[in-house]
């Protein structure tokens, strides 16, 4: 087992203490993170820079430099697609959904479904928000942990708590602003790790060209499959339909990434930060897919794994710094730095997220029903901190727990589809249905809830076939490599036929997020006809009057709410009898609202 020098322990360490550092000028220094707007929302004061870097950071994590080049590695490049649904998918987040929620200027995202459904709906959605953080950061955790054990061997339990300490300690004092500052160099030694990896190996083949011819002859370079089939893993349907929900679940709804987009000054501010975290993501994204191309051209003649080195493919990256990088003094240390910063970043946005849903939609709430009384600003931002210390210590309980999880990359996305799916169901029924109503919605979400969870972790599900992988390269007193790859081999072919594995459960996880969409949206809809239809709700609370003639058209997408608002304005008419304001008269009630205000009926005209 390789081990770090003392250049590398100085580079991680170094870049441990610069975001505590940062987390402490932001606790005695700067804005002092006094009041909860700056604590959680970073006193909405942001540049487009740093929240474009932290939307990456918050979700691209230690997984994605891990996972995704191994799933390139493994199976081949067809997961390289979902790139063109993050096209897609950023003018739906930036010009329809994410307007709706800048108007309401709330620390929670749900609470824009207690306004339109009620405060049941919103403690749903909020729950299951919860529980998809919570099962998250246990994998985001684990994974840094995972490479250092690989790489040096250092203890597996030291290095979770080391990423938990530091990254709860530097959220907890700095707020939102440490967390949005010490993304931007954490995504920058992101970048760092995955080229390093790709120039290492650019260097040992000769050029990127040779790279790219052996993945080809070895079936890796594959971006053709354009099969139907819900079963087959990936596709450019999967890609680009399953990736679009997937993508819209975490950067249109999810709580996280809202919360960012909120910190900047403006609207067109929160639009530009995502459109710039586009090239951001797609950048790190193509990058890593290459990585794994990069690492397959290494290992092609020999599998790290079949010949025993490694526990898991999981581990292949972090080895292959171990047997290019531990030459050049320092390297190793700042690849690990990189996969730290990975995780770091996503774990403090997940504290700080958490810490502000559970104020604003658990405590809040419940502190005004039992003891009547609002929070003050003070009490708000101390239970915020508490908060914080909270979540940070059931972060490194829940990676305790992940070294079960096989395959990182699968079991994060699964995660955002099967929680992530029904909320954007819900968030997109409340945005563009006006009849939809509180039970409707609700129910509509708990049956998507249970169906995704049932498809995603029942049991017993078909076992992955990957692309061949050779030994043939591999050292002769590896006696036992080839009885290892034999095995591994019988086992992909016995299980290769899965016909006799229940239908839903060989549906791709990319379709998880897609599928909990479609039921929480048809099924909440239908629900919500149907409790309108026998009286047992109705959707009163999308109009501001009794008499349920002025809507609220800021609780729906722009292009809706403007229709409704044109529908509610008074019509000018040109009439003798009336009283004439510059030979035009208005044909409205006496009592007009004033004009900043504007939410009339709409009347008929006047013959």
């Amino acid at each position: 087992m390789a081990t770090l020098g003392a250049w590398d322990y100085t580079i991680l360490a170094v870049v441990l203490a610069i975001s505590v550092a940062i987390g402490l000028y932001y606790r005695f220094a700067g804005s002092r993170q006094s009041t909860t707007t700056e604590y959680l929302l970073a006193g909405r004061s942001m540049g487009i820079t740093p929240v474009a870097f932290s939307l990456m950071t918050s979700f691209m994590s230690a997984i994605t430099l891990l996972g995704v080049s191994m799933e390139i590695y493994q199976y081949g490049t067809m997961f390289v697609i979902i790139n063109v649904s993050y096209i897609v998918s950023t003018p739906i987040a930036a010009h329809l959904i994410l307007p709706v929620f800048y108007r309401l200027k709330t620390a929670s995202v749900y609470e824009y479904l207690e306004i339109r459904f009620g405060y049941g709906t919103r403690l749903a959605a909020s729950l299951s928000f919860t529980l998809q953080m919570v099962l998250y950061m246990g994998i985001v955790v684990y994974a840094p942990a995972l490479a250092l054990e690989a790489v040096t061997g250092l203890n597996q339990i030291f290095s979770i708590v080391i990423v938990g300490v530091v990254c709860t300690f530097y959220a907890t004092l700095g707020g939102m602003k440490a967390v949005l500052i010490t993304d931007i160099y954490q995504s920058l030694l992101m970048f760092v790790a995955i080229f390093s990896v790709i120039i290492c190996a650019w260097v040992k083949a000769g050029s990127l060209g040779e790279i790219w011819r052996v993945a080809q002859e070895n079936g890796r370079i594959d971006i053709t499959n354009f099969s139907v089939d819900p079963t087959t893993r990936h596709t450019w349907f999967t890609q680009i339909l399953g990736g679009s929900a997937t993508y819209l679940a975490i950067y249109g709804v999810n709580q996280t990434q809202v919360q960012r987009l909120l910190a900047v000054r403006s609207l067109g501010a929160a639009k530009a930060a995502l459109w710039w975290c586009l090239p951001i993501l797609c950048l790190l994204s193509v990058s890593t897919c290459f990585s794994g191309l990069c690492i397959y051209w290494y290992y092609r003649t020999c599998d790290p794994l079949l010949e025993g080195r490694v526990n898991s493919r999981d581990q292949v990256m972090p080895l292959f710094v171990v047997d290019t990088m531990g030459e050049y003094t320092g390297l190793s240390g700042l690849f690990v730095s990189g996969i730290f910063c990975a995780s770091l970043s996503t774990i403090s946005s997940i504290i700080s997220s958490l810490a502000a849903v559970t104020l604003e939609d658990y405590l809040k709430p419940l502190m005004h029903f039992v003891a009547k009384r609002s929070l003050s600003d003070q009490q708000t931002l101390w239970y915020s901190k508490l908060l914080s210390i909270f979540y940070g210590a059931l972060c490194i309980g829940m990676a305790f727990m992940a070294g079960s999880i096989g395959g990182l990359l699968q079991a994060a996305l699964s995660i955002f589809g099967i929680v992530g799916g029904p909320l954007l169901g819900l968030f997109t029924l409340g945005m563009y249905v006006t009849s939809a109503n509180g039970k409707g919605a609700t129910a509509g979400l708990v049956i998507s809830l249970a169906f995704c969870f049932w498809i995603g972790f029942g049991q017993p599900k078909p076992p992955l076939v990957g692309l061949d992988m050779s030994t043939e390269g591999c050292p002769v007193n590896r006696s036992y490599a080839r009885d290892i790859f034999l095995k591994a081999k019988a086992s992909g072919e016995e299980d290769s036929a899965d016909d006799h594995y229940f239908y839903l459960y060989r549906i791709s996880y990319m379709w998880y997020a897609a599928l909990g969409f479609v039921v929480t949206f048809f099924g909440g809809w239908l629900l919500s006809w149907l409790c309108a239809l026998l009286g047992w709700d109705s959707n009163r609370r999308i109009y501001q009057d009794a008499d349920c003639t002025l809507i609220k058209h800021d609780l729906f997408v722009p292009p809706l709410a403007k229709r409704l608002q044109r529908r509610q304005v008074p019509r000018l008419v040109v009439t003798g009898t009336s009283s004439e304001i510059g030979g035009v008269s208005v044909d409205a009630p006496s009592a007009l609202p004033r004009l900043d205000e504007i939410e009339w009926e709409k009347h008929k005209d006047v013959a």
